[in-house]
C-alpha cells in the first residue's frame, strides 16, 4: 500500500506563501486523493507489491490511468521534500555543480523560474542529472516525472494552478518568488 507521506513541518510552515488552507488542502485532499486512487487502482493487479518507481516504469504503456496516479503520488512526494522551512542556498558540490553547468546561481534561479514561469498549463519544472552528471532544467506536463526517465531528479516546483490558486490567485509570479525562500537544498543535495 502506498502511503501519503508524514513531513517534518506544520502545515502553517510555509505561510503567507503558502497557506495553511492550501497546505491542508495540497497535501491533505489532493495528495491524498492520489495516493488512494492508486491503491485503489492497483489492488489485485500485476501492479500490487511493486515499489513506486516500478510501477510508474510498468505502468505508462499498461494502464494510463495508474501511471497518471502513481506519477503524480511520486511527484507530490518529490515536492514536499524540496520544501523547509529554513530555505537557504546550495552549498558545497552541488553549489559547485549549479555554477559549472549555469554560470552562477543567479543564472540557474532565472532558468528554473523562466520555465516554471512559461511552462503551459499544469505541470512541473524539475532540476535534474542527466549523463555526465550534467543539470538540465526542464519543464513536464500533466503527470510526466522524470521518474519515468534515466535522469536523476533533484529538485521540482508543482506548477498545476491547485498549488497557488488559494493564495496567488492567477500570480504565478509571485508563488514562484516565494518558493526560493523555502527550497530544501539539504535534500537536493543528497539526491
Amino acid at each position: 500500500m502506498f502511503e501519503l507521506p508524514n513531513l517534518p513541518f506544520p502545515s502553517d510552515a510555509f505561510a503567507p506563501w503558502m497557506s495553511e488552507e492550501t497546505f491542508r488542502y495540497h497535501h491533505g485532499k489532493h495528495h491524498a486523493g492520489y495516493v488512494n486512487k492508486l491503491n485503489a487502482a492497483v489492488l489485485g493487479t500485476d501492479f500490487e507489491g511493486r515499489s513506486l518507481e516500478q510501477v510508474i516504469a510498468t505502468s505508462r504503456e499498461q494502464n494510463q490511468k495508474v501511471f497518471n496516479l502513481a506519477a503524480q503520488h511520486f511527484n507530490h512526494s518529490f515536492f514536499w521534500n524540496c520544501l523547509s522551512p529554513n530555505g537557504g542556498v546550495p552549498t558545497g558540490e552541488l553549489a559547485l555543480a549549479i555554477e559549472r553547468d549555469f554560470g552562477s546561481f543567479e543564472a540557474f534561479k532565472n532558468q528554473f523560474t523562466d520555465t516554471a514561469m512559461t511552462h503551459f498549463g499544469s505541470g512541473w519544472a524539475w532540476l535534474v542529472r542527466g549523463e555526465g552528471r550534467k543539470l538540465f532544467i526542464k519543464g513536464f506536463h500533466d503527470a510526466q516525472t522524470p521518474a519515468q526517465t534515466n535522469e536523476t531528479p533533484l529538485l521540482t516546483l508543482d506548477v498545476w494552478e491547485h498549488a497557488y490558486y488559494i493564495d496567488h490567485r492567477n500570480d504565478r509570479g509571485s508563488y514562484i518568488d516565494g518558493f526560493w525562500n523555502y527550497v530544501n537544498w539539504n535534500f537536493v543535495t543528497q539526491q
